[in-house]
């Protein structure tokens, strides 16, 4: 994100608010109550935010980790490209024994 989006976002947010403050007396509200009222909505608003914040981090569903887990899948993927045949199939082996092992393990 740019500054200038940041900038813009923060303004939007400072305008919302005095529109919010504006509704609210226009509804009937005193400055008080109307102030208090735009503080309570904002307030909710904001740890909404901060809950789904928390709820992608804890499940790894961020723009970090997706791009970690895609760097990581590139990098397995050109290192078995650029194995040899014989190596590929030694690979392949182990990876069939490892299968069978865990098989007769969780069986017993």
């Amino acid at each position: 994100m740019r500054r200038i989006d940041v900038i813009g976002i923060g303004f939007g947010i400072f305008a919302a608010g005095g529109l919010l403050y504006l509704a609210f007396a226009w509804a009937g509200l005193d400055g008080l109550s109307a102030g208090i009222w735009s503080q309570v909505v904002f307030i909710a608003g904001l740890l909404g935010w901060t809950a789904t914040y928390l709820f992608r981090a804890a499940s790894k569903k961020m723009t970090y980790y997706q791009q970690l887990e895609d760097y990581e899948e590139a990098v397995l993927q050109k290192r078995l490209d650029e194995m040899d045949p014989e190596a590929l199939a030694k690979l392949q082996a182990e990876v069939e024994a490892e299968k069978l092992a865990q098989a007769a393990e969780s069986a017993s």
